[in-house]
C-alpha cells in the first residue's frame, strides 16, 4: 500500500502485498485461539476466525480478478481485525494479572470470527450486484 501511495508500485507488488497479509491472519489468529486455555475448543475458535479472514480477502480479491471494484469494506476487514486481536492481547495482559486464562482473547476471536463472516457476505452480495448490474 506505501508503495501505490507512493507511486512506486511494480507488477509483483500485489502478490507481496497480499501473500504476507494472508499469512499473518492464519498465524496471528490460529495462534490466538491456542492461547486460549479455559475452554477446550478454544483452538477451533482461533482457526475459524482465520478461515473466516482469508474468506474476506478471497471474495475481494476475487471480485479485482473478475473486473470489479475490491471491497475493501467491513465491518471485520484486515484493519478491524488486527485493531481487535492487539486490544485483545493488550487487555489480556491485564486479564492474566486478575487470574483469568483468555476470556478477553476468546471473545475478540469470537467478534472476528462472526464480523468476518458478515464482511464476506456483504462483499459477496456487492460483487453480486455488480455481476448482475444492479
Amino acid at each position: 500500500m506505501l508503495a501505490i501511495e507512493g507511486g512506486r508500485q511494480s507488477k509483483t507488488g500485489p502478490l507481496f502485498n497480499e501473500i504476507p497479509d494472508r499469512i499473518a491472519d492464519v498465524l496471528f489468529l490460529a495462534a490466538a485461539g491456542y492461547a486460549v486455555t479455559w475452554f477446550s475448543w478454544a483452538e477451533s475458535l482461533g482457526w475459524a476466525a482465520a478461515v473466516a479472514a482469508v474468506l474476506t480477502a478471497y471474495v475481494r480479491v476475487l471480485g479485482g480478478s473478475l473486473g470489479l471494484e475490491e471491497h475493501f469494506s467491513g465491518p471485520m476487514a484486515k484493519p478491524h481485525r488486527m485493531a481487535v486481536l492487539t486490544t485483545a492481547c493488550l487487555l489480556s495482559m491485564i486479564e492474566v494479572a486478575y487470574g483469568y486464562e483468555g476470556r478477553v482473547l476468546a471473545i475478540a476471536l469470537a467478534v472476528i470470527a462472526a464480523g468476518s463472516i458478515v464482511t464476506f457476505a456483504r462483499r459477496t452480495q456487492l460483487l453480486a450486484r455488480e455481476l448482475t448490474g444492479q
